[in-house]
Order: C-alpha cells, then structure tokens, then sequence
C-alpha cells in the first residue's frame, strides 16, 4: 500500500471534537461558565463508556470460545483488557474531583437551562451494565429504566440484554474446568472424610475443613455453604451454577499455583470493577446531594434517592465476592495429589 500523510488534527477529527460544545445558556442569552466545563464532562464519560463497551465485546468473543487454554494468550489477553476497563472506572471516578470544582451556585447558573435532559439518558451506561451482567430484573425502579430514552436506544439496550453478558460467559467459562473432570489428577488423592454419594472426595475433605472452622455462631453458613456449591438446582436470581461456584472458590483457595495464576485474576477484577461502579455511584449520589440537596433530577428522578437504591441494588459480580464467605485457612487446605500439583504447575 502507498502511504499517505496523517496530520494530527485530521487523524483525531479534532474540528468535530472541539465544535462539540454547544452551551445552552449561551443559546438563551444567559452565558454560565461552568457550563463548559459540565459539557466536556460528560462527552468524556461517553467516550469512556464507548470504550468500555469495546473491551467487553472483544472479552466476551474469547469467552465465548468452546475451550479457552488457562495458560494461553487467550485468558492473558481478556485479563489485561479487564484490567483496563477498571483503570477507566477508575479515572471516570477521578473525573468528579475535577466536576466538584463547580459550586451549587455555578451549576444553577444553567441548571434550568438542561431539563429535561439527564445522565438517567445515558444508553451507553446502561447498555454497559448489561453487557457486564445486570439484568433488567435485578435494576432499581424498573419502571422508571427506559421510560425517558428515545426508541432506537432502547432497541440497543434491549438488543444487548439479549446476548450472552460477561456474567454468562464467565459462569460458562468456570463450569468447563477441568480440575475435577479428570480422573487422572486424583487417582493419589488421600480423602481423609468419609466418601459421600455423588460427591467428589476434595469437597467432602473441604466441607468437613469447612464446618470445623464454623464458630458456633456461624452454623448458620453450612446451609449457605450446601446451597451454594451442591445444591441440585439454579435458584431464581442466581447467576453463577454451583458447579462454576466450586471451580472459582478452587481457584481462589489454589491461587499460589502458577496455572490458576490468570484464572485468579480475571476472578479478582471483576470484582475491582464492581467497586470501581460501586464508587463512581456513591460519589454520584454525594456530589448530586452536594449540589441540588432533595430536590428533583433534571431529568425528573428523584435525585440522590435514586442514585441511592441503584448503589445499593446494581452489584453485578455480588456472587463471586460473597465465595469470600467459604474460604478456610491455608493450614486447613486439603492437601492436592502430586498428579494435580504437577498439571497446575509448569
């Protein structure tokens, strides 16, 4: 191919980019400067949400694969990709300190001005938090979700809804672990519990480990404990098998074994992006409180009280973080057979 010249300007369509603020105040003769300030904002939350929504479509096509190799580029690369998607959850949280710069009287000076437009009208968020997992059931005031977005942007959320979440994907990807699939790995292993029918010998050493560590005023976590990693069933709202809750909670508990290196991760930055969201919602809700107090949302939500309910509802990976639950000290770990040790090593 003949190269050709790229100007910089030219490259990053720079003439789109910054004729892109359009004041409203200015539009009504009533010029409030920080104003420009709450554009640019926003339009960089929408450019990070776009490239969010581009990591996790590239994530979920590996994840998507009937077999992943743990020690392949394959996992490598979906855990590098998830790692950049919490360093920009994590910037998009930062990005507040700058909005905070703005007192409840700037932003009044063009408040009026936005009604009824709202960040509740953000599809990319919400089509962001359903390709990571969250489910329309699982939202705070569902009736309330779409009821302001216009319709080709509820067409995209309801499209994406549709497909295999990350969630989905990763509940697929652990179910297809191959720890206790193969014979081979435990024909040495010593079970020190007395066998149980249709249970494999490592959860029945585990389960009694388990119950030992139990304090009396913990019994109470056995029948969690059953129901999480043996139950026959998918109860309603559950969104991991129990099949995929046992090979993570083996994952986390085996973590120090060079081939669960990777699987222990992608595992643990789930959950850094669910604190991430989790922050960037309760800075949300402090900042709004901050600045209009109780009253409405430009958008006519009820304000921080919204922002409220959806901190406390939209926790996406909830399960993987509740595994934390069941875990045992190292000292009471089963010992794994060397067959095992040596397929989990190098």
């Amino acid at each position: 191919m003949q190269s050709k010249e790229v100007h910089y300007s030219d490259y990053l369509q720079l003439a789109k980019i910054l004729n892109a603020q359009q004041l409203e105040s200015d539009l009504r003769g009533a010029h409030a400067h920080d104003e420009m300030l709450f554009v640019i904002i926003h339009q960089a939350y929408e450019l990070w949400f776009k490239q969010i929504l581009f990591e996790i479509d590239s994530i979920g096509s590996i994840m998507a694969k009937p077999e992943i190799d743990d020690n392949s580029p394959d996992l490598q690369t979906v855990v590098h990709r998830l790692s950049r998607v919490a360093t920009i959850l994590k910037v998009a949280v930062h990005q507040l300190d700058i909005m905070q710069t703005m007192t409840p009287m700037d932003f009044l000076d063009f408040r009026d001005f936005l009604r009824s437009a709202s960040g509740f009208q953000s599809w990319q968020f919400k089509i962001t938090e359903a390709r990571l997992g969250l489910r329309y059931t699982e939202r705070f005031a569902q009736e309330y979700y779409i009821s302001q977005l216009r319709q080709e942007h509820i067409r995209l959320i309801k499209a994406a809804e549709e497909q295999p979440s990350l969630l989905d994907l990763i509940n697929g990807w652990l179910e297809r672990s191959p720890f206790f699939d193969n014979a081979e790995n435990w024909k040495n292993y010593k079970s020190m519990a007395p066998a149980q029918a249709g249970t494999h010998p490592f959860w029945c050493d585990y389960k009694a480990a388990y119950a030992a560590s139990l304090r009396d005023i913990e019994q109470y976590n056995m029948a969690s404990f059953l129901d999480t990693f043996f139950t026959t069933e998918m109860t309603e709202g559950r969104r991991l098998s129990p099949k995929a809750c046992r090979a993570a909670l083996f994952i986390i508990l085996y973590r120090g074994y060079p081939m669960l290196q990777m699987p222990f991760q992608l595992l643990n930055l789930l959950l850094e992006i669910d604190e991430q969201l989790s922050t960037w919602r309760y800075r949300h809700m402090s900042m709004v409180h901050r600045m209009i107090g109780t009253r409405t949302g430009t958008g006519g939500s009820s304000g921080k009280d919204y922002l409220k309910g959806a901190l406390d509802k939209h926790y996406i990976f909830r399960e993987v973080a509740a595994l934390t639950s069941y875990l045992i000290e190292r000292r009471s770990l089963p010992k794994l057979s060397k067959e095992l040790e040596a397929a989990l090593g190098y």
